[in-house]
């Protein structure tokens, strides 16, 4: 990478679940993982959501992580009938897989620890494709996974936390994203004109209007973003003057 080159790196989430797509459970994970990574400097490029259905959960995998440095997949990982995701992955990297001595350590001494035994269903939890590495889960014991640059974590929302702090320092990561938000008292209507001038005078700062309604008059957030905090700081203020906020 050339001095001063901007360091980009990329990311998608896979979110695995009938549940999901019903309506049923309303996704929790997908946004608590956009604001992480946005955080350390990986941006998310993407988000699915797919079925508990092998072969499309074979198909996002491949295509995902192709195409971005990252993929981070949730849900699926459990001790059901319905908990594919393992040998979905497996399968998607053409890799052979079965109960990892390593998983399997781990879940005797957390279920040992409660006085419960290590049933075929909770084994189902240890079971690992070939090559993959461990991610600890201090939550419930149950590990999740990474093979390449497929990072595969539980669904429940804080387990899946856990999963991902605990990935985080094994990441690459690039130059963060900076934003800076402008509140409007106006419609986007009456601003529209002034704001898409302003993005072509700054082209290298991304730009995005954000309508809502605030007691029942619509205003508008208008969000700029770029990794270089000088370029930001005068593209927020010069727009400020432009809106006269």
């Amino acid at each position: 990478m050339a001095l001063g080159e901007e360091r980009v790196v990329t990311a998608a989430v896979l979110i695995i679940g009938d549940e999901i797509l019903s309506g049923r459970t309303k996704d929790r994970n997908g946004g608590a993982i956009a604001a992480h990574l946005t955080n350390i400097g990986i941006r998310l490029k993407e988000m699915r959501v797919v079925p508990d259905d092998e072969a499309e959960i074979c198909a996002a995998v491949n295509a995902l992580s192709g195409r971005y440095d990252y993929l981070f997949t949730t849900g699926g990982i459990g001790p059901t009938h319905d908990d594919i995701t393992a040998d979905s992955i497996a399968k998607a990297c053409g890799v052979a897989i079965d109960v990892d001595p390593r998983a399997e350590k781990l879940l005797a001494e957390n279920y040992g620890k409660r006085g419960l035994a290590l049933t075929p269903s909770r084994l189902r939890m240890a079971r690992i494709p070939a090559g993959a590495s461990l991610i600890v889960n201090p939550v419930s014991g149950a590990p999740g996974f990474r093979i390449g640059n497929v990072i595969v974590m539980a669904g429940v929302p804080e387990i899946m936390l856990a999963m991902l702090e605990a990935v985080t320092p094994d990441l690459e990561t690039g130059d963060k994203v900076l934003s800076v938000t402008i509140a409007v008292d106006r419609p986007e209507s009456e601003i529209a004109d002034v704001f898409s001038a302003h993005q072509q005078r700054y082209r290298d700062v991304a730009m995005g209007s954000y309508p809502r309604l605030r007691d029942g008059k619509p205003v508008a957030d208008l969000v700029l973003r770029s990794p270089d905090a000088d370029r930001l700081s005068e593209a927020a203020a010069t727009l400020k003057a432009a809106l006269g906020v």
